[in-house]
């Protein structure tokens, strides 16, 4: 209990108290093991302080232990739903350690893979953040369209949430026979579910009167923030690495950074965040369709792989543009076969350090939502 204040009212005065509760971290809307401890005032949210540590696995003190190959399934388990995009920073950044340069085809897979990942990521975003604003229906359609992906995924690298795909040097396995086939179904399939969520979710009255103008965040606080991905965009600020910082084989793609325009409410509420993750998926199919075209059809993934990996001493910083943002690791060389350190810059964890700042004058049910559209995962938070 806080303080107690008297609020006049129409009808008359009511004397109130601020009241600390716990959100979390059981709670299902949290996204994970978060805890949320919040001070209200009646059904108004004065005060948001996030808890976290719930879901620590020690994975940069781990991976000092461990040979530089053998980090890599670690690196999986940070951002859970976007695995595959996980393992590129650093696999780039020990490729550039090593001045290893990769063949053509392992480019182009890499790439296919990760914008297939990044619309399986954004899938799960929109959906549960359905599910936060009370419709189910999307989540069906979504996980349903997601299990194509993931069973792509299954083929080519034996899992399906963990993948240990990208190997430094190359990739773990050629991908399926069928693959583009099956790239170009997919893609053909999202655009078709993605506009039957339009009309159901997305421009319905009451998913706007939820989402648009709650949860608003001015494209300087995101700045100041670090934000990254979707919240940053969401903002209406055009920075994605792909564009700005092109890396890898991005810069022969033609596709556009999609940014929050306030089209419905304000710019950089949830509404904004949300659409933009459904425009960004569409973007991913453009890419896919042109990589798809452009992949060598020959080509050996593992020819460059190391047989010994032991880099000179040394660091590097390698970032990518992961679904949730900005995902880099610093990596430090001793000269041995395994890492001095690792560091991980964590998307979700410098994203959410946002939540307070938009969510003070919300009410306690818009808190949700707001939680929901930042997209966190508590594996990365926390490591």
């Amino acid at each position: 209990m806080g303080e107690r204040k008297i609020i006049e009212y129409d009808f008359g005065k009511v004397a109130t108290e601020r009241m600390r509760v716990n959100v979390g971290p059981q709670h299902p809307s949290t996204h994970g093991v978060l805890r949320l401890e919040v001070e209200l005032e009646g059904e108004i949210v004065t005060e948001v302080v996030p808890h976290i540590g719930y879901l620590h696995r020690c994975f940069e003190k781990y991976a000092e232990e461990k040979t530089y190959p053998q980090v890599i399934p670690y690196i999986d388990r940070l951002d859970y739903i976007s695995s595959m995009n996980n393992e590129w920073p650093y696999v780039m950044g020990m490729e550039k350690l090593l001045g290893i340069e990769v063949p053509e085809r392992v480019e182009y897979i890499r790439v296919i893979f990760a914008e297939l990942n990044r619309i399986a990521n954004h899938q799960i975003a929109v959906a549960t953040f359905g599910m936060d604003a009370g419709a189910f229906t999307p989540f069906l359609y979504f996980f349903r369209d997601r299990e194509m992906i993931l069973s792509l995924f299954e083929r080519a690298s034996g899992g399906r949430l963990l993948y240990n795909y990208y190997w430094i040097g190359g990739l773990a396995a050629d991908v399926p026979p069928t693959f583009k086939e099956e790239c170009l179904n997919i893609v053909k399939t999202v655009r078709k579910t993605n506009a039957e969520i339009d009309n159901l979710l997305i421009y319905n009255k009451i998913f706007i009167e939820r989402a648009a103008n709650v949860g608003i965040l001015p494209a300087d606080v995101a700045i100041n923030y670090a934000c990254s991905g979707p919240v940053l965009r969401g903002s209406g600020v055009p920075f994605d690495l792909r564009k700005s910082e092109p890396y890898s084989i991005y810069n022969r793609f033609d596709f556009n950074v999609q940014v929050g325009k306030g089209e419905v409410g304000t710019v950089g509420d949830c509404w904004d965040r949300n659409i933009v993750r459904m425009r960004e998926m569409e973007e991913s199919c453009k890419i896919i369709e042109q990589a798809v075209v452009q992949m060598p059809d020959e080509g050996n993934v593992q020819e460059k792989l190391p047989k010994k990996i032991k880099p000179a001493a040394g660091e590097i910083y390698c970032k990518a543009e992961n679904p949730k943002g900005e995902l880099g690791f610093y990596i430090v060389s001793d000269g041995t076969a395994k890492p001095y350190r690792v560091k991980c810059r964590p998307t979700s964890f410098v994203n959410l350090s946002v939540l307070p700042e938009i969510s003070k004058g919300y009410m306690i049910a818009d808190l949700i939502l707001i939680l929901g559209s930042v997209d966190i995962v508590l594996g990365e938070v926390d490591r």
